[in-house]
């Protein structure tokens, strides 16, 4: 592989047509599209995640979709071992990979080349910090992180106390700091970063007629079976954009008009986030505004300005 091997990367909020644009180049340059999109992993799960459709699914190579069952999880160093590892493949067979997906973490971790710690969660270690946090505050939870590794206490909020616990789980099982663990080492790959945005107002509106389209298409339907299939509503995947809400609503805790309503509120807040992952004003990605009529040309002739040296 070339140390300067092509690496196109799609982001942007949820609903903006990251995976319409994708597909689009994947089919004009040869590409295979990698999801990075930490809920479309899951079977069974089509409808919320607004997982490609069969029809686009079979207009390009898509990788990292239904892979697991609701009740398994993926870990950011699972993930990013398996994104690497399908670039490399796909790089030998002399195509384009595409990342694609709205989870800032998974797309960064990827782009960046973090530091994974290779840590699996010991449950009992866990429950022993939650509970020193619970007895003694979160702040004296974060002195003890100071004391053993103070560069990652500096930046994480004493509040936060899931990442403060996951930093001493880190020291306490490997003997090492997580900061050290986390030292960045970028791939070797030239990489691209298309970013899809749009006036927000109006990608509001958008995910709000989405959502009523996914209640048309059958969601509340979808997370029954889920429960009714023996998956938990506590479990991590179904505490997902609409699968929690709606799980609400089966609860009886609300009315299924105010579970669309927080769907629709969260999404927002939602996206909101997403833009802190992926700032309009970071110079490394490209930002086209998906509500200028000739906004797919202007990315296609970015991809291929890539292209033509490769």
């Amino acid at each position: 592989m070339s140390p300067e091997a092509p690496l196109i990367s799609i982001v942007g909020p949820t609903g903006i047509g990251k995976t319409k644009l994708a597909i689009h180049i994947a089919q004009k340059f040869q590409g295979q599209i990698i999801s990075a999109d930490s809920r479309q992993i899951y079977k069974m799960m089509d409808i919320g995640t607004a997982k490609p459709t069969v029809d686009e699914l079979a207009a390009a190579h898509h990788h990292v979709i239904d892979i697991l069952f609701p009740n398994h999880t993926l870990t950011l160093a699972e993930f990013q071992e398996r994104a690497y590892q399908i670039i490399n493949n796909i790089h030998a067979q002399e195509k384009l990979p595409l990342l694609v997906g709205g989870t800032g973490q998974w797309v960064k971790s990827v782009i960046e080349g973090w530091g994974i710690p290779h840590v699996p969660p010991d449950n009992t270690l866990r429950d022993k910090l939650y509970h020193e946090a619970d007895t003694f505050g979160a702040k004296k939870l974060h002195d003890k992180l100071f004391q053993v590794d103070p560069q990652a206490a500096n930046k994480i909020d004493y509040r936060n106390i899931r990442r403060v616990v996951r930093a001493l789980e880190v020291y306490y099982k490997t003997g090492i700091p997580i900061s050290v663990h986390q030292k960045k080492t970028p791939p070797p790959y030239h990489i691209v970063q298309i970013g899809l945005t749009m006036p927000r107002e109006q990608l509001y509106e958008r995910i709000d007629k989405r959502i009523d389209a996914m209640m048309a298409q059958g969601l509340l339907a979808e997370v029954q079976n889920l429960v009714e299939q023996g998956y938990g509503l506590d479990l991590p995947s179904m505490s997902g954009l609409g699968y929690k809400q709606l799980g609400l609503y089966l609860t009886g805790e609300l009315t299924l008009d105010e579970s669309v309503a927080l769907i629709k509120r969260e999404t927002r807040r939602f996206i909101r986030q997403q833009y802190n992952w992926f700032r309009l004003t970071d110079e490394n990605i490209d930002w086209f505004d998906v509500s200028l009529s000739n906004f797919e040309e202007a990315a296609v002739m970015k991809v291929a300005t890539l292209t033509c040296n490769f």
